[in-house]
């Protein structure tokens, strides 16, 4: 069971979205949208299909210019901003884009590099391959990982590579969009199982897009619910439960949520150790998750 939430003040608010509002055309996409991220949470983010989840982080991260409200990261403001003055803040932040978004000619300890080379170029070769060996050895990769090339990679292990290089610069705020999309049970399990284990290694704060029930239950503190243009809720998950929207509802008591309630409910009497080492051993007899995609060529 987690403990009680505490209260956070204004210090301990790291992402602040205020009045967001996007569109495409004719298509309006938010409208009027507010959220708090909080420092050291996990805050999972579902909605629908078409609701904007991708369109907010990107509107977080720069990527996506709104058409009017505020966002800050850190206290700082981020719409409007020079790409100069950003910099500093954005190598506080890492990102895990959908699929990993890796390069594909560069190999896995490249792809780490990337970040290093743009915030700092003077490092020297032997230093930045010692760091992109830590940070592939960190994400659970085994070592020789870091000389494969993208197409060598399983999806599990592509979205491992993309988290490595998501944490080359030693964030404290870490955005993933969609990790375990794709991944087999055993193997979204486990990540789950990485992410909240680097989340209180690392004292992240994650910002966490995703549909998978199992992911919001395993290692959400809480839970943003985007639909009708805006966030309609944020809470725990019993906290949204006891909320009458319709969406909330059908997702949180449908038949895969209930199952998703059940898992968790059964993870929860059992010890958590014993847990990790049943995935462990699980995901090692299937084959470690080291086997390249079907189509890689």
């Amino acid at each position: 069971m987690k403990p009680p939430r505490k209260t956070p003040g204004a210090d301990d608010v790291v992402i602040c979205v205020r009045g967001l509002t996007n569109s495409f055309g004719a298509q309006l996409v938010h409208e009027n949208l507010d959220l708090d991220v909080h420092r050291g949470e996990i805050l999972g983010v579902v909605g629908g299909s078409g609701t904007g989840k991708s369109v907010l982080m990107r509107s977080i991260i720069g990527l996506q210019v709104p058409e009017s409200g505020d966002v800050r990261v850190f206290g700082e403001p981020m719409i409007g901003r020079e790409d100069i003055d950003a910099r500093a803040i954005r190598a506080r932040w890492g990102v895990l884009f959908q699929g990993g978004a890796l390069f594909s000619m560069l190999t896995v300890a490249e792809n780490v590099q990337v970040p290093i080379r743009e915030y700092f170029p003077r490092i020297e070769q032997a230093l930045l391959d010692q760091i992109a060996a830590y940070k592939v050895t960190m994400t659970g990769l085994a070592p020789e990982a870091a000389h494969k090339f993208p197409s060598e990679l399983s999806g599990g292990m592509k979205k491992r590579a993309g988290l490595a290089r998501s944490l080359a610069l030693d964030p404290e705020l870490l955005f993933l969009d969609e990790p375990t999309a794709g991944l087999d049970p055993i193997g979204a399990a486990a990540f789950d199982d990485l992410i909240k284990s680097l989340k209180e290694t690392l004292g992240l704060t994650v910002f966490l897009i995703t549909h998978d029930l199992d992911t919001l239950h395993a290692i959400c503190d809480r839970v943003a619910v985007l639909a009708d243009k805006h966030v309609v809720a944020v809470g725990t998950i019993p906290e949204l439960l006891a909320l009458d929207h319709p969406w909330i509802q059908e997702y949180f008591n449908g038949p895969r949520g209930r199952a998703a309630q059940d898992a968790a409910d059964r993870e929860a009497e059992t010890d958590p150790v014993e847990n990790m080492k049943r995935r462990r051993a699980a995901l090692e007899s299937a084959g470690g998750d080291t086997a390249p995609d079907k189509d890689a060529g």
